[in-house]
């Protein structure tokens, strides 16, 4: 069988690996490289806490959660470095401190479904601190051992890596020919379409319209050459801040979100501007930085800010995912999985009506 897949982020990637399994199938990745929402993610991992309604989109999350435990495992099996996950515990800071409450008695009742929460404490400011030194702005916070960060761009690699497939690194197109899809001028049986917010520009000349928009994301890196921050817990504030600690000090802040940016990938140095000083608020020690870089993607959200995923309409052996917005990483990697299922004939774990897909994805003509 060959396969094609559009799109190298998170979705992409790891659908690739592990259609990469079946020694029956034969892989190509296209991936312009622009953009990529992965490539410029660094993420947290902590889904148990949100308030959000939306069931099908909390059991998506935080079966995503629990997936990670199943992928660093199936990289480390085969001798891969899964280093891009790291469960390092997470804290949440509240400006009314007594929503801690409020959030620890959500999480302990979700924890019997989702045991990946690990233990949770409201924490001092000074036994907050000796994981975290010189945090500030609160004087308790909540923390749960289960949350994790994650290294998109390292994410991506590692998995492209241990598909060993094919990657073309150019924009591409989709069309038909018999039975056929052709794309790059090679032929294919079966199609992965995870191209994220570019997913309209691919079906559009097929005769789709799409509830997908582009929504710019910005972050930025910043090094010391003084901190040990490997160990260092990540930081949910309020708001869209997030301080995330990696190995080798460097401590990312973000990310924005940008709904009126189209896809425009250049770098607002006033709105990362403001985020520092955000993050200064919390984490003094900022500005003792030796450096520090910019990190610019594109997401793709629908307009109820939920995803979906399955089998496009219509198009025989086509599969996509999208609409992830900003749970992309999260819940990217087993949307991907669940992809690589479909594309081999084999039952989703999840329900697909849940995620419909014609719910976003409409052909307007032939």
């Amino acid at each position: 069988m060959r396969v094609a897949i559009v799109g190298a982020g998170a979705v992409g990637a790891t659908a690739a690996y592990y259609l990469a399994k079946n020694r029956h199938i034969n892989i190509t990745v296209f991936d312009e490289g622009l953009g990529q929402a992965t490539q410029a993610a660094a993420g947290i991992i902590s889904p148990w806490f949100s308030k959000r309604r939306n069931r099908s989109w909390y059991h998506l999350v935080r079966l995503g959660a629990d997936f990670y435990q199943d992928l660093v495992a199936d990289l480390q099996q085969e001798g891969q470095q899964a280093d891009f996950y790291q469960q390092t515990g997470v804290y949440i800071i509240k400006k009314d401190e007594d929503k801690l409450k409020d959030l620890y008695d959500l999480a302990l009742s979700r924890r019997d479904e989702a045991p990946l929460i690990g233990d949770l404490k409201l924490l001092s400011k000074s036994e907050a601190i000796k994981d975290f030194p010189d945090l500030q702005g609160f004087e308790t916070l909540l923390y749960a051992s289960g949350g994790a960060r994650v290294e998109g761009a390292l994410l991506v690699k590692t998995l492209l890596r241990a598909s060993r497939a094919d990657i073309i690194k150019k924009k591409v197109s989709l069309s038909l020919e018999g039975k056929d899809y052709v794309i790059d001028g090679q032929h294919f049986d079966t199609v992965i379409l995870a191209a994220g917010a570019w997913l309209g520009q691919i079906l559009a000349p097929l005769g789709y319209q799409l509830d997908l928009r582009p929504q710019k994301g910005q972050l930025r890196d910043y090094y010391f050459s003084d901190l040990d921050t490997a160990t260092y817990p990540v930081v949910m504030p309020e708001g869209e801040l997030d301080i995330i600690p990696f190995p080798s000090g460097q401590i990312s802040i973000g990310a924005t979100h940008e709904n009126d940016k189209g896809f425009d990938l250049s770098v607002d140095t006033a709105l990362l501007n403001d985020f520092e000083i955000q993050a200064q608020h919390y984490f003094p020690y900022l500005k003792n930085a030796s450096s520090f870089k910019e990190r610019v993607g594109i997401r793709g959200y629908t307009s109820d800010f939920s995803p979906f995923f399955g089998p496009v309409p219509d198009l025989i052996n086509t599969y996509t995912a999208g609409g992830l917005g900003s749970t992309g990483l999260t819940a990217g990697p087993l949307l991907g999985w669940q992809l690589a299922q479909l594309a081999q004939g084999r039952e989703p774990l999840l329900n697909l009506e849940d995620y419909a897909v014609e719910n976003y994805i409409v052909k307007t003509y032939q």
